[in-house]
C-alpha cells in the first residue's frame, strides 16, 4: 500500500515539469494575426474579340494595430463596397483585350482602404488578379 503510494506521487512529481513545458510551449508560440481576409472581388471586362469576361482579384488587409484590426474586422462590408466600386470603374475603363494593371488597382484599393478606415495603418495586400 506505502509502495502503491510512493508510485503514484512519484508519477505525478513527474508530470508536473512536462505540464508546465507544454503551458509555457503555448504561449511562447501564440500568435496573432493581423490579416483581414476580404475575399474575391470580381468585375467585368471585355475580352479583344468582343465577349465579356470576368476578372477576378483576391484580396486582404493587413492591420498590425489591435485597434485597427477591429475597426478592420467590422468595416468589411464597407471595404469590399469600396473596392468593389473601384474594380469596377477600372475594368469599365479598359480597353478591349488589355491586361490588367495590379500596380494601378493595387494603389486605388490602398486609396480606398484609407478613406474607409479614416486613417492610414491599413495595408492592402493583392493576392491575385486573374481574367477568366
Amino acid at each position: 500500500m506505502i509502495a502503491r503510494a510512493l508510485l503514484h506521487t512519484l508519477l505525478v512529481l513527474s508530470l508536473i515539469p512536462t505540464v508546465a513545458q507544454a503551458a509555457e510551449d503555448k504561449t511562447k508560440n501564440k500568435t496573432t494575426s493581423t490579416y483581414v481576409a476580404i475575399g474575391t472581388l470580381t468585375a467585368t471586362v471585355l475580352a479583344a474579340n468582343g465577349r465579356r469576361e470576368v476578372m477576378t482579384v483576391q484580396s486582404g488587409v493587413d492591420a498590425p494595430d489591435p485597434a485597427l484590426l477591429a475597426l478592420t474586422d467590422l468595416s468589411q462590408p464597407r471595404l469590399r463596397d469600396a473596392y468593389n466600386s473601384v474594380l469596377q470603374s477600372y475594368a469599365a475603363s479598359l480597353p478591349p483585350g488589355a491586361p490588367p494593371d495590379p500596380d494601378y488597382i493595387a494603389r486605388r484599393m490602398q486609396q480606398a482602404t484609407d478613406q474607409v478606415l479614416g486613417k492610414p495603418g491599413g495595408r492592402w495586400l493583392i493576392g491575385g488578379v486573374m481574367v477568366n
